[in-house]
């Protein structure tokens, strides 16, 4: 993949977790899910009252760190394989550290945006509940998945259990979609 995940359209996107390669896979596809749950947001905040409008920045700059982080995963799951052939270690627990964190800011990201969706189905624009209410859906099936993740890589790395523990947290803080 020469380009990198947000320079991609959705079809080479879909083509290159489709492909017979490691990356990209889950946590892009999660940091993808949160990018694109957040742009929701934040077009549905742009239809909203005053009071609510104010969202869109912050749904704005969600998207746009959900989106590098896609990328981070993909260069942060190529060192855990590097790691791994080089049968050192230290270098995987490492490797592994990374590759949690990615994951770890993917699933407070999908936190964030599925409370600021919940916000939006609440008092929005009563046209784009529809929208707000994928959102946050979306948002918190990113977290779930970036949570599972972190779950992984934890038990691969023999890494401190509190992590899995604030990425359950994120998770919790969705709620349910409304």
């Amino acid at each position: 993949m020469s380009e990198g995940v947000p320079e991609l359209t959705v079809r080479d996107f879909a083509g290159a977790v489709a492909a017979r390669t490691a990356a990209p896979g889950g946590g892009a596809v999660a940091a993808v899910t949160a990018g694109t749950s957040a742009a929701l947001v934040a077009m549905a905040a742009r239809f909203a009252d005053s009071d609510l409008a104010e969202l869109a920045g912050r749904a704005d700059g969600l998207r746009h760190e959900a989106l590098a982080l896609a990328d981070a995963d993909v260069e942060a799951y190529q060192a855990v394989l590097d790691a791994y052939r080089r049968k050192n270690e230290r270098d995987i627990t490492t490797a592994l550290g990374r590759a949690t964190d990615v994951p770890l800011r993917i699933a407070g990201i999908g936190s964030e945006v599925a409370t600021l969706a919940a916000r939006l189905v609440a008092g929005g624009n009563p046209n784009l509940i529809g929208d707000a209410r994928v959102a946050a859906t979306l948002a918190k099936g990113a977290a779930i998945a970036a949570a599972a993740l972190v779950r992984i890589n934890v038990a691969a790395g023999g890494l401190d259990p509190q992590l899995t523990d604030r990425a359950d947290a994120y998770v919790e803080r969705c709620g349910e979609p409304p």
